[in-house]
């Protein structure tokens, strides 16, 4: 799976956060996306009925790569997994979350802001960490005072990442993604508008074509 995320990612280094708590608008959601050229959906536990939902997707799509975010606990990590998540992104840096999907060979995003996080995350096995809140944690400078440091480890920003600033993040080498938000809009889902998060979605995968040209 590792290897599949890291050529998707190489095409679209785009990762769409997908939250609600119905399974049929977010199955809906996600194959706007996908129809955008994004191609990894990010479903973040913030419902109660979240888990469902990343459920529903993994099962009544194809051509998709679905992990959960926001895991925070180890029963989170094994719940998501058991029911489809190939991968798990946590929002910070915990020991026993790490150790238990790199056990599983489940990649991992766990979020890191300084350089005591990456440096644990790299001495527990890491080498892709999500770096959140980005916006707040210092932004491309940071990134780039991390890079340096840290020369093998990978990163993917996310918080406060926006269009406007997407070609800006994608442009440090070390990124390999780039996590958002922005790309889902409540109020376009929440009135059955899926158009424009298929045009939100193209709209990235052009913006990283321009801040990573092939060839």
């Amino acid at each position: 799976m590792e290897q599949q995320l890291e050529e998707r990612l190489a095409k679209a280094p785009v990762v769409p956060l997908v939250g609600g708590s119905d399974p049929a608008i977010a199955v809906e959601t996600a194959i706007a996306l996908h129809a955008g050229g994004l191609g990894i959906i990010e479903v973040v536990l913030r419902t109660d009925e979240a888990v469902d939902c990343m459920e529903a997707i993994a099962k009544q799509t194809s051509g998709l790569i679905v992990g959960a975010g926001t895991v925070l606990t180890v029963g989170q990590a094994e719940e998501v997994i058991a029911r489809g998540a190939q991968f798990v992104v946590s929002p910070g840096l915990v020991d026993e979350v790490a150790e238990y999907c790199l056990e599983r060979s489940v990649p991992l995003f766990a979020g890191t802001m300084t350089a005591g996080e990456v440096q644990r995350a790299y001495a527990l096995g890491l080498r892709t960490v999500k770096f959140f809140p980005a916006s707040l944690a210092g932004g491309v400078p940071m990134l780039k005072a991390l890079s340096s440091v840290f020369r093998h480890m990978k990163f993917m920003p996310t918080g406060g990442v926006t269009a406007s600033n997407l070609g800006d993040f994608l442009a440090v080498p070390s990124v390999v993604a780039c996590g958002g938000s922005w790309l889902t809009p409540a109020a376009e889902i929440d009135a059955g508008n899926f158009e424009p998060i298929t045009n939100l979605a193209r709209e990235a995968v052009n913006i990283a074509s321009a801040a990573r040209p092939k060839g």
